[in-house]
């Protein structure tokens, strides 16, 4: 049988609520889920606190067939929830309310040894926006293992970013993922803001950060993936848009996968497009993914 990865979402796990109503959210659990539906061993480590939403996570977990075991428990304050509005093309504005359970997480033993065992882990910097919750990231991030690949989905929102945290996390990163506007927001805060151009920033952050890959998505106009020899820009796929959110997510997890398989560029490309464009044609986050769909993402074409 072929190992199954171990590939862990650290970080938030919240409800979103939409105008129609709430969906299971935060960028590591969607991360986990998408993971866990193209068979690899998706691990959500976040915290939730000790009141009916709280409980109604742990529910949604039971359904979609993730593990809770990495799910820490707050007596003291709330489970997250996030107000989404969308626009008229399906793209999503937050509302992140402060001072709710994933702003403590704790690195207890069973963190300790999920960080040990991780193949993978992919954090950001909106849960790293407390101090504790900062401190604990940064910690469970220095005790995995050499080997353990970092994926920084970088996942800017409101004010919740500085330059310092950033600037941490990209000393951690294996991989950085990010989108166009994030880039911006990016290359003004680090001092690249005189380039303009992406491959030649995406090739300085390699060199001065020693990441492997970085991932640039683009929205309808695909992506651009870079590493230390080689790029490759894709248009993306046309569909029509039911809402974006979670695309970003469901991207991440099909290019971990394909990296982790030793896949080209081109081939990354095309997984995590695809994946991501499906699930921009939907509604929510966390769609069920059928058989035939996940087929059909590793065709090459």
């Amino acid at each position: 049988m072929e190992k199954k990865f171990k590939i862990v979402g650290l970080g938030e796990i919240l409800w979103d609520v939409f105008p129609r109503g709430k969906k299971l959210g935060g960028a590591p659990a969607n991360f986990a889920y998408f993971i866990s539906k193209l068979g690899q061993s998706g691990i959500i480590a976040s915290r939730i606190g000790n009141d009916s939403l709280g409980e109604e996570i742990l529910e949604s977990l039971d359904k979609l067939n993730l593990v809770k075991d990495f799910i820490q428990i707050d007596y003291s304050h709330t489970t997250s929830t996030v107000d989404v509005k969308l626009d008229s093309n399906g793209q999503p504005d937050y509302i992140i309310h402060k001072n709710i359970a994933w702003d403590f997480l704790e690195l207890d033993d069973s963190w300790k040894m999920i960080a040990r065992d991780a193949d993978v882990v992919c954090f950001g910097t909106l849960a790293q926006r407390s101090v504790k919750s900062h401190k604990t990231i940064i910690n469970f991030l220095k005790i995995t293992i050499t080997n353990t690949i970092k994926v920084l989905d970088i996942n800017l929102r409101q004010n919740f970013y500085c330059a310092k945290t950033i600037i941490e996390s990209l000393k951690f990163a294996t991989i950085l993922k990010l989108n166009q506007e994030e880039l911006k927001i990016l290359i003004d805060l680090i001092g690249y803001s005189n380039e303009k151009d992406d491959i030649v920033l995406c090739e300085k952050l390699i060199d001065e950060y020693d990441i492997k890959l970085i991932c640039l998505t683009r929205g309808e106009n695909g992506s651009l993936l870079v590493d230390r020899n080689n790029y490759f820009e894709h248009s993306g796929y046309k569909i029509v848009v039911g809402d974006t959110v979670g695309a970003g997510d469901a991207f991440t997890a099909a290019m971990v996968i394909q990296y982790l398989n030793g896949k080209t560029l081109e081939e990354i490309s095309n997984t995590a497009n695809k994946l991501g464009s499906w699930v921009s044609s939907q509604i929510g986050p966390t769609p069920i993914l059928d058989k035939n769909i996940i087929k059909n993402l590793f065709i090459n074409k």
